[in-house]
């Protein structure tokens, strides 16, 4: 059922063919969006959109290689020739797949060619939507775009050294997208998200690795798609009219305390402190 927050609005998604982008794409549409579902996927693409119309939203689906400019152009063509303009867009696609993880490593192990994969969809894709999409959203003087980041962005791990690179860019994008064309009535944030997988996404982790990862987050469970895609949402209305320029945080709490504070909770408690 539609809030009717978004009515008349036409937004882009990008890699929404499946996980957290499919999922912004359903809440966007249930919120009043017509949505382009783009994806290097057709086929997965016109899944979700099919699964948008069903529920009485409207979609349409767009194959797209967001690293390739002639793709994005024609994707931005493609979604003003059938919705008429373009409000949102969301920066969502992004290289990351099982086959990526385990080329993108530590920088002594580092594959250059997933480095560079992970550029050209995530930083460069985002930066390709945004430079063919803002045009239409200054003809009327309004129009919201959101990245998504991580915080591998701006937190050093052990591996994926392109994925950390770009992200930490995408921190940068709506800073300067918002000084570029702010007064003329486009807003631009990230969102920088937590571990909300998927429920597919739940089978190609280990069990041991989610547990060391709730532990870090600060609320009860890891995050979900629908709480990620509530946030976008909340970007992409008036509701965030007044918010440009920066990074909204939803992770749970996972980056706002001290690296030790899951050993020191272990140790207290232990020790018998169980206030701690």
């Amino acid at each position: 059922m539609t809030t009717g927050k978004l009515d008349g609005r036409v937004a882009i998604v990008t890699g929404s063919g499946g996980g957290l982008g499919a999922e912004c794409a359903r809440v966007l549409a249930g919120h009043g969006a017509r949505v382009a579902v783009a994806d290097i996927n057709a086929d997965a693409a016109e899944r979700v959109a099919g699964e948008i119309v069903q529920a009485g939203g409207q979609a349409m689906a767009v194959r797209v290689d967001v690293s390739l400019e002639d793709d994005v152009s024609a994707m931005a063509a493609t979604v003003i020739d059938r919705f008429g303009r373009i409000d949102i867009l969301h920066n969502n696609a992004a290289a990351l797949d099982v086959q990526q993880r385990q080329r993108d490593r530590d920088i002594c192990n580092l594959d250059m060619a997933a480095f560079d994969r992970a550029i050209a969809v995530n930083l460069r894709g985002a930066v390709l939507c945004s430079k063919h999409c803002i045009p239409d959203m200054l003809t009327r003087s309004r129009g919201s775009v959101i990245f998504a980041t991580s915080g591998l962005g701006v937190q050093g791990d052990l591996s994926l050294t392109g994925y950390a690179a770009s992200k930490a860019a995408l921190i940068m994008l709506p800073r300067v997208i918002a000084a570029q064309y702010g007064k003329q009535g486009i807003r631009a944030n990230a969102v920088q998200i937590g571990l909300a997988p998927a429920e597919n996404a739940h089978g190609s982790m280990p069990a041991e690795l989610l547990d060391i990862l709730r532990d870090n987050h600060m609320t009860p469970e890891l995050g979900t798609p629908r709480q990620i895609a509530d946030v976008v949402a909340f970007l992409a209305s008036d509701e965030s009219s007044f918010v440009t320029g920066t990074t909204l945080v939803a992770d749970g709490g996972f980056g706002c305390h001290t690296p030790s504070l899951v050993a020191m909770r272990s140790f207290f408690q232990k020790a018998g402190k169980t206030g701690m």
